[in-house]
């Protein structure tokens, strides 16, 4: 199954709110995944076994070995149908 990583500053309200939105927009589209929320200071280890990283904060010169996803389409609304067929295209699916 894949593994979707949301991060936000603590990793509890905001990242726990787009991690939840995440979850069921894939399984609306029948994506079966794993999505976890951490916080911004557990996300190297986070996104060790992960296929992609909604990030809801701005992480300037961050270079990661998944995909990155904008996380505030998801939290907002805005834009969000086109990065959740980004994210959909990079599980896989």
């Amino acid at each position: 199954m894949p593994k979707v990583v949301v991060a936000c500053g603590s990793g509890v309200a905001t990242s726990q709110v787009v991690a939840d939105k995440v979850r069921k927009m894939l399984a609306a589209r029948g994506v079966d995944a794993d999505v976890v929320a951490v916080e911004v200071a557990d996300l190297p280890k986070a996104l060790e076994d992960a296929d992609a990283y909604v990030s809801v904060v701005k992480s300037e010169g961050e270079d990661y070995d998944v995909p990155v996803f904008n996380g505030v389409a998801f939290l907002t609304g805005m834009n969000v149908e086109s990065e959740l067929s980004r994210l959909i295209l990079a599980l896989g699916k």
